[in-house]
């Protein structure tokens, strides 16, 4: 059975990742990212936070197996504080691949939050523990790792699809109360700079609005809503 765990190969600047979580004091920061990258790499709409929150930081990956799903506990070995850890899990929406004793464990190690493309339980916990978590699904039913005893096949760090987008280890993933949006490391400086600049746009179509501008007037001088 297949069982890779390896370190994320490649992580962002802490310059970097400051100026994105700057972005998480804007309105709607996956909205003005999802714009900044021409609508790519948004999740699939079914992936919704436990509770409204918000994060970004580097994609720790999991990969995991349909129809053999397994726990996710080799992601911790890798974790660092501030990592997001981005679950595979094939949609599958009827086995819980996270519940609350995982988040709590991240809490511990200091993850910034998790995206599962999957199912999760223990919401109730999770809630408790102030995690921020988005799942396609939640339900009782947990995996086979604690009565088998079994935690492969599994991989880790790895390329994987989550909510219909590639993502790579160390990929910037942002998530709010809207979505979650991927952003290729490579191109992360790019997508920051245009990002801070539509934020500012917006603030200031924000003050002619408040200032009883009309359309014509605000898409004369900003070319855009």
């Amino acid at each position: 059975m297949r069982r890779r765990i390896q370190a994320m190969p490649q992580r962002p600047s802490p310059e970097l990742l400051n100026g994105f979580r700057e972005l998480l004091k804007i309105y709607s920061p996956s909205c003005v990212v999802a714009d900044s990258i021409e609508r790519d790499g948004v999740m699939h709409s079914s992936l919704k936070p436990v509770f409204p929150c918000r994060f970004v930081g580097p994609a720790l990956t999991v990969k995991l197996f349909p129809g053999d799903l397994v726990d996710c506990l080799d992601a911790l070995t890798v974790a660092q504080e501030g990592d997001v850890i981005v679950v595979s899990a094939g949609g599958e929406t009827e086995t819980s691949v996270w519940g609350g004793l995982m988040a709590g464990l991240c809490k511990q190690k200091g993850v910034a939050g998790a995206v599962v493309d999957g199912a999760i339980r223990d919401i109730d916990e999770i809630r408790d523990l102030g995690f921020p978590i988005f799942s396609r699904a939640v339900v009782p039913r947990s995996t086979h790792s604690p009565y088998s005893g079994r935690l492969e096949p599994i991989e880790v760090n790895v390329p994987i699809v989550c909510g219909n987008v590639l993502v790579r280890p160390g990929d910037l993933i942002l998530a709010d109360e809207i979505g979650v949006v991927a952003i290729p490391l490579e191109e992360a400086w790019e997508v920051l700079q245009r990002a801070r600049q539509q934020a500012e746009k917006e603030e200031a179509t924000r003050q002619w609005i408040r200032a009883g501008r009309t359309v014509e007037e605000i898409l004369q001088a900003f070319g855009r809503l």
